[in-house]
């Protein structure tokens, strides 16, 4: 078994997580996507770009948690997440994820949506985002647009998500 090691990206990783984001998926799209919200002081939180190290210090996972919001209310995207396919179904990417979600939490920040597998994020506490008023700006099937609050003492805002520009929606 595997020991995996997360922490925020640095300038250095920007490169790997480049690759890891090519290799994991099978156009450009998503590595774009990265380099877009890097750019956008009003999307990118520092801290909330994880990536997954081995014991040798190579990045071989990633998460991303950006700025977007519910109605005006803030919230935070998690995409991409994305994993080397030779790390692929050995955790690396379970723990960027819970690494992003922790340090997400830290900061004071709640309401997380992501839209994906409706199998794979329940595993972190995502449930459909319907459950909490909160829907896609675009059709999409109930059970694969989800989110999560960080804080269940706190209130969670309701009404659509609003995606960084980057997102392209």
């Amino acid at each position: 078994m595997t020991t995996w090691t997360t922490r925020p990206e640095t300038t250095a990783d920007i490169p790997a997580i480049r690759d890891i984001n090519l290799a994991a998926f099978p156009t450009a799209v998503e590595a774009d996507i990265v380099d877009a919200l890097r750019a956008d002081p009003k999307a990118w939180i520092d801290g909330l770009s994880i990536i997954t190290t081995a014991s040798d210090g190579i990045p071989v996972g990633y998460a991303l948690l950006t700025r977007c919001h519910v109605d005006s209310h803030p919230a935070l995207a998690l995409a991409p997440c994305a994993v080397l396919p030779s790390a692929q179904r050995t955790g690396a990417g379970s723990a960027a994820i819970r690494a992003a979600l922790d340090a997400a939490r830290a900061m004071g920040e709640n309401l997380v949506v992501v839209l994906g597998h409706a199998d794979y994020y329940p595993r972190f506490g995502f449930t459909p985002a319907s459950r909490f008023g909160v829907r896609a700006p675009f059709e999409v099937p109930d059970e694969a647009m989800m989110a999560m609050a960080l804080d269940d003492t706190r209130p969670v805002p309701t009404g659509s998500i609003q995606y960084p520009a980057a997102f392209g929606v």
